[in-house]
Parts: C-alpha cells; structure tokens; sequence
C-alpha cells in the first residue's frame, strides 16, 4: 500500500479523526498538535521537539546527521557540504516507523535544512507497508503559519480546539497592532544566522511588521539568504536582532556578543538577542511571543518587555 500525501501551504486540509496515531516530524506542528489537544495521539517525535516538556516522552524517530559540537560557522560548512553532495541533514529511524505505524506524519517540504526530507518520508513510509496520510505544513508567511494551526486541527479531528487556539493568537496581534498604531517604525535588521549573516525570510519579516517596525533586509515568503556584513550596514537599521535558527536566548546573547565585540555590527546600534528556536524560526504558537517581544524592543514607552524571550545586548561602538 502507498502513504496519502495532504500539501497545506496557506490554504486548509481534512481528513484523519481523533484518536490516529501520530507522528510528528517538526518541532512546531508537535507544539501545535499539544496545544489543540491531540498530544495524547502523538506517538513519534525528533529530537529537537522539546515543547511542551511532555514531548520529551515520545519516541525519537529523527534526529540529525551533523556533527554534534560545531560552531555557527562550521555547521554552515558541513550544511552546504552535505547539501552539496546529495546527503541527508536528518536519519530517519525506519525502524521506529514501522513500529509505531502512524495513522498520520506530519512533516514539511519547505526547508531542506529544517526536518527529513518529505521524499524520504514517503519512501521510507511504502517500503514500511504503512498506508498513513502523509501531511505537509509549508507556511511561508505569519497568515500561512496561522492557517496550518487550522489544517492540523482538521486532519486529527480537533477543528474547535484549533478554531480557539488561532482567534486567541490573533486576538493578541490585534493587541500588538493597536498599541503601536501610528508610533514611527524603527528599521530592525533580524539575522537568523551570524557566520555567514543571513537575513531573514519566510514569516520572519511578517514578525517585524506586526510588531510595528519595518523590516531592513529580507523579504516576507521568501528563503533566508546570506548577506555582507556591509549589506547589513548599508540598511541603516535602528535595531538589531540576532536570531540564530536553532538557538535559544542565551546561547543567542553568547553570539550577539562576539559580534559586537568582533565590531561586525553598525556603529552606535543598538544589539538585542532574542529565543530564536522558540519564537522566531518555529512556525508554531509562540511566533506570537515573538511578535511581543519585538513590540516591546521597537516600541519601549508602550509596550511590556518579555525577557523571557528578548535580552538586551549593548551598542555597537563607532569606530569614528
């Protein structure tokens, strides 16, 4: 028998019911599946799934291929070598697969740097004899990210559950929304990568505006791609961000503050560090905290700050 395979982008999908057996390979569709109520259904995880706690208590069924230990700079190199030679960021355990025999994967076909390649799913999935759906979440912007909390609910049966999670997170956007109405924007320059710089793309941009500042490099919908450090400069941002993919608040402040002091940052600026991993990369719930927190850093007279997800690193110092 062959898997079914469900793509949802911006739009909506149906199908499985409460009580499938499901496995989750992306941190953020595992987030959202516990936050509408079918994390009891959930039987497979990765191993970067890591909320909400009770996640941990899963079967690891992917996990990843790179070399524990690298540097931000050595990863980029190991990514762009492994890519290059046609070889897999993840390994999937087939064996975990076939024991757990889903009713129902989850994964994505977006980013080739975030989870298992969908193609391998599918193949792993028909040489395994499972018949499960296969559903993809590609949301490439805030809106995409919102509607897929939508298309989970629908295909485990949790559509009112979903309903209610969505129009709460879009309550507090609103929120965000009405206090920085009409306040000026700062330009806020995010990177989501330090050795080389990447600027941001996909819903990240998005994140910017909704906080009610105007993005300085990178494009809502699109990939993240590598820039200079000049380009970062050239700008002009207000505010920077360091959000590196993959990487929590602190160990986000850790590589913030080797760039200031490395002077790779524009003079005078100020520096923030934020839970990327969390808040920002994780196309799930939380994307909204993200929004908050860059409320509060564009916007400091009229918003509460979240230093549970932003910290203050210092300025660039000018050279002049």
């Amino acid at each position: 028998s062959r898997p079914t395979r469900t793509s949802m982008g911006g739009g909506g999908a149906s199908g499985k019911r409460a009580g499938v057996r499901i496995v989750s390979l992306l941190p953020s569709t595992t987030e959202i599946l516990f936050a509408i109520g079918a994390g009891e259904d959930v039987v497979g995880v990765t191993f970067e799934c890591d909320h909400p706690p009770a996640a941990r208590h899963r079967r690891i069924v992917s996990t990843s291929a790179l070399t524990p230990g690298l540097t931000v700079a050595e990863i980029d190199a190991e990514v762009r070598t492994r890519l290059g030679a046609g070889e897999d960021l993840y390994r999937l355990d087939e064996g975990a697969l076939r024991d757990l025999n889903p009713d129902l994967v989850v994964t994505q076909d977006l980013c080739e740097v975030c989870a298992v390649d969908v193609g391998t799913v599918d193949a792993a999935m028909e040489h395994r004899g499972c018949d499960g759906q296969v559903l993809t979440i590609d949301p490439a912007t805030l809106d995409d990210v919102l509607n897929s909390m939508v298309a989970i609910g629908a295909a485990t049966g949790h559509e009112a559950a979903a309903a209610v999670l969505v129009a709460d997170l879009r309550e507090r956007l609103d929120q965000v929304e009405a206090t920085v109405a009409g306040r000026a924007r700062p330009r806020v320059a995010v990177l989501e990568w330090t050795d080389p710089p990447f600027g941001p793309g996909h819903w990240v941009p998005d994140l910017v505006l909704a906080a009610g500042g105007t993005p300085a490099i990178g494009a809502t919908g699109g990939r993240s791609v590598p820039v200079e450090w000049a380009d970062v400069a050239a700008s002009r941002p207000d505010i920077v961000v360091v959000a590196p993919c993959g990487y929590h608040l602190d160990d986000a402040a850790v590589l913030a503050k080797g760039l200031l002091a490395g002077g790779r940052l524009p003079p005078d600026v100020p520096v923030w560090a934020v839970d990327a991993d969390s808040s920002f990369v994780r196309p799930g719930p939380r994307l909204v905290d993200g929004v908050e927190a860059l409320a509060a850093i564009c916007h400091p007279v009229a918003v509460t700050p979240r230093p549970d997800v932003a910290t203050y690193v210092g300025r660039g110092v000018s050279t002049t």
